[in-house]
């Protein structure tokens, strides 16, 4: 399987920073310099946000202050005074199996023995369903609470009280227009909820029941669940600030020290052993496992590990997870071929702003994971939708200012249901009303104005100060995740000294030289083939410093994050993207847009002559702006050129490659279709 190349590139905004204000927030916090600059790189500036972000003894807020916590507290109580037959409803992704086993670990403890229920992410679908209900009610089972879902579940709260069950609903999603008629509702999202922090993961509104259970109790139960709780958190991808920073800090502290046996057993097959595991190990090594169980098997074998009271036993679900894993990279690099290819030979799709792929037959577990690379390879949100039949069932991801669910929601009428939150959604749909559904949700798009995906960059960096000192300043920052990434920073104008190929070909090693300084930096998942840079090239690099230990010696690593060339200009270039994208959308131009994108003969004439010196070009129309040295604004004429160039059969696109094929072939720029309409367009005459 050759696996689809991912494209990376963002328009790179560097934060605007008071340095006056840093070395004041350095001296009253007793901050390292550098420590405090990142701080108000990423507007956290004034006192108490600064004591807040680090503060390792933070003070959790009153669990009774969300909507409902004391309805709920009591519904609970009053069951285990009267031993109760309690169900845990959860969901199969990560966020839902650690939500379901902290609760299910939580009532045993209190000598309860509850049942729980995941649903099968292919033949029930996402949150509560009448059959599971049903089977509960023949179980004895008289109290359901649900974890990770049940704000949209009217009817089935409904049905489950017309069988005498009683619901306590606990999430973390956007109510709808009226909540369920449960015995409790406890979502912090609810319009009337007025508490100061919402952003929990289904995970964290679970862990304050059971500390509103414990009458507000935390230590207790952050001793006994932190590192379960921190892996829902993290994997679920909410903001690492405020409750959920403080959360995730107590989490990382007990996956290093003393975790359950089912996380002890994810980091052996991981390959972590006793190596520490910081929030980004977590993000890449253990949640992504989890998610797999739900994805390809079952998430109950995910909640079979997280309950686990024995290594041994532990370990051997945890192989099969990990199998679980495989399969779903086998099965994700599969469809996302088969969609970029698709996508790639439909215009239409091609230049969309939202980005809609269909398939038959392709595995649910996975077209979510498809959906986020296709929107990381275009730079646009992506809905990737799996028919059975005539039903369908899709996964949307979006880029960050862009809500897809508020897009969704804009095509209500052409679905069978939807749900989700402004950066990843789901929905179901008749094949019948795909079409339909790709026209209103781009006409919704084009009066939204979907953003270019941005690269933000904390701060330039000048390699002179890349020591084992910048990694204790970094130290401060952890955990990292959503809301608080890892620090990306740009080192400008470096000159490229050699290039390398390490670990057999797949990575590569640059040496880069800067203000005397020459320092090491690593590209990962890039051949030398695939690299659009030569020894000698300018450019500014974007990168991330990881520690590297080496004979118990810790040193900094500098990975690239993104690179450019030096001097490119990304508000013209991405402009003319826009431009070109226009026209290839074919909307109408004006007079001034399609004069501008009209090349002239001349110009065109020194496209063909670079193509044919180069022969085969893999590298995109940036690269050749660049060789060309052509400026940024001109992308959408040098596209326009090589797009008429492939018309007149001189040149040939494939594979993301342009192929030079003009060897003894004549032709007329006249009879370009490209060229007339842009005159037309331009009102010109060439």
């Amino acid at each position: 399987m050759k696996g689809v190349t991912i494209v990376s590139r963002k328009k790179w905004l560097l934060n605007s920073i008071d340095k006056n204000l840093a070395a004041q927030l350095a001296e009253a916090h007793s901050l390292d310099p550098f420590t405090a600059l990142i701080l108000v790189a990423r507007g956290i500036s004034e006192y108490e946000d600064v004591e807040e972000f680090l503060d390792n003894d933070f003070s959790f807020c009153d669990p009774f202050l969300i909507k409902d916590m004391d309805k709920a507290v009591e519904r609970i109580k009053l069951a285990i005074e009267k031993n109760e037959k309690i169900a845990i409803f959860g969901d199969y992704d990560a966020d839902g199996v650690t939500s379901t086993a902290i609760m299910m670990k939580y009532l045993k403890s209190r000598g309860l023995q509850p049942v729980s229920h995941i649903p099968d992410r292919i033949s029930e679908g996402y949150g509560m369903n009448r059959e599971a209900i049903k089977k509960a009610s023949e179980d004895k089972v008289s109290l359901i609470i649900t974890v990770d879902n049940g704000i949209s579940a009217v009817e089935e709260v409904e049905y489950a009280k017309s069988l005498g069950i009683d619901v306590v609903v606990t999430d973390h999603h956007q109510a709808g227009e009226s909540l369920p008629d449960a015995a409790a509702v406890v979502d912090p999202h609810r319009e009337d909820c007025n508490i100061h922090f919402k952003e929990w993961a289904g995970v964290g509104v679970a862990f304050k029941l059971i500390c509103a259970l414990e009458n507000g109790e935390y230590s207790d139960i952050l001793n006994e669940y932190a590192d379960i709780v921190a892996v829902g958190t993290i994997a679920d991808v909410v903001d690492l600030r405020d409750e959920n920073r403080a959360i995730v800090r107590y989490g990382i502290a007990k996956i290093n020290s003393s975790p359950c046996d089912g996380i002890n057993a994810l980091k052996q097959i991981s390959g972590v052993g006793e190596r520490y595991l910081s929030s980004l190990g977590v993000t890449y090594s253990l949640a992504p496992k989890i998610n797999a169980a739900g994805r390809i098997a079952s998430a109950e074998l995910a909640l079979k590990l997280l309950l686990c009271d024995n290594l041994s036993d532990a370990l051997k679900i945890a192989e099969q997870i990990n199998e679980c894993n495989t399969q779903r990279h086998d099965a994700e690099t599969e469809i996302l071929d088969e969609a970029v290819n698709f996508i790639e030979s439909n215009e239409k799709l091609k230049y969309s702003r939202i980005i809609v792929v269909c398939g038959d037959g392709w595995h649910k577990g996975v077209i979510g994971i498809v959906a986020a690379k296709i929107t990381e390879k275009y730079g646009r949100p992506a809905i990737v939708i799996s028919f059975d039949g005539d039903e369908g069932t899709g996964s949307a991801r979006s880029i960050k200012d862009y809500s897809i669910y508020e897009a969704i929601k804009s095509t209500e009428d052409l679905l069978t249901h939807f749900g989700g939150h402004k950066l990843a959604a789901g929905l179901g749909i008749k094949r019948e009303n795909v079409n339909k559904f790709f026209e209103k949700i781009n006409e919704y798009a084009a009066n939204q104005s979907v953003p270019v995906p941005c690269l933000n960059i904390d701060c330039k960096l000048n390699p002179a100060y890349i020591n084992a000192d910048l990694l204790t300043c970094l130290d401060a920052l952890e955990p990292y995740g959503a809301g608080n990434q890892q620090p990306i920073f740009g080192i400008y104008s470096s000159l490229i000294r050699e290039i390398r190929e390490v670990g057999e070909g797949k990575h590569l090693k640059l040496d880069i030289q800067k203000s005397g300084t020459t320092l090491s930096a690593m590209k990962f998942s890039t051949s030398l083939s695939e690299f659009p840079y030569r020894e000698g090239d300018i450019v500014d690099l974007a990168v991330k410093i990881e520690k590297n230990e080496f004979k118990g010696k810790i040193m900094p690593s500098v990975h690239i994050k993104d690179i450019r060339f030096s001097g490119a200009n990304d508000d013209r270039l991405f402009g003319s993207i826009a431009l070109y994208e226009k026209y290839r959308r074919h909307e109408k131009l004006n007079k001034q847009e399609a004069e501008y994108m009209l090349p002239s003969r001349e110009f065109l004439l020194s496209v063909y002559n670079f193509l044919r010196q180069n022969r085969i070009w893999p590298f995109g129309i940036e690269t050749m702006l660049y060789r060309l040295k052509c400026s940024s604004e001109l992308y959408c004429r040098l596209n326009t050129a090589v797009d008429v160039l492939a018309e007149l059969g001189l040149v040939k696109i494939q594979n993301e490659k342009y192929i030079f094929d003009g060897e003894g072939k004549k032709t007329e720029l006249a009879a370009s279709a490209i060229l007339n309409e842009l005159k037309e367009m331009g009102g010109a005459s060439q």
